[in-house]
């Protein structure tokens, strides 16, 4: 399983990006694979194929009505596992003996 984490907005569009934003997000939801949004970015937990799909729907959307468009995106892969997207968080809670901030 991948968790990928990626951050796709237009350089075209002026300072509010959120409509662009809502998009994607609105193609992540219906991908259907466990995802969380946060001020950044988005984190996506699936198959590689899966998680580039939607990266891809995403860039496609956003070239239909922008001109210029950065993304960025980094994924960790680890065979045999999954559920990491909340895990990975929840060990560093058991070992701080507290919750993080979300």
């Amino acid at each position: 399983m991948v968790v990928l984490e990626f951050s796709i907005f237009p350089l075209d569009k002026g300072e509010s990006l959120s409509e662009y934003v809502a998009h994607s997000l609105d193609i992540v939801d219906s991908s259907g694979l466990d995802y969380q949004c946060h001020a950044m970015g988005t984190i996506l937990e699936g198959e590689y194929d899966q998680v580039m799909d939607v990266v891809k729907r995403c860039f496609e959307r956003m070239a239909a009505d922008c001109r210029r468009i950065e993304c960025s995106i980094k994924f960790d892969y680890r065979q045999g596992y999954q559920g990491r997207l909340k895990g990975k968080v929840a060990r560093v809670e058991e070992r701080l003996g507290r919750p993080v901030r979300k």
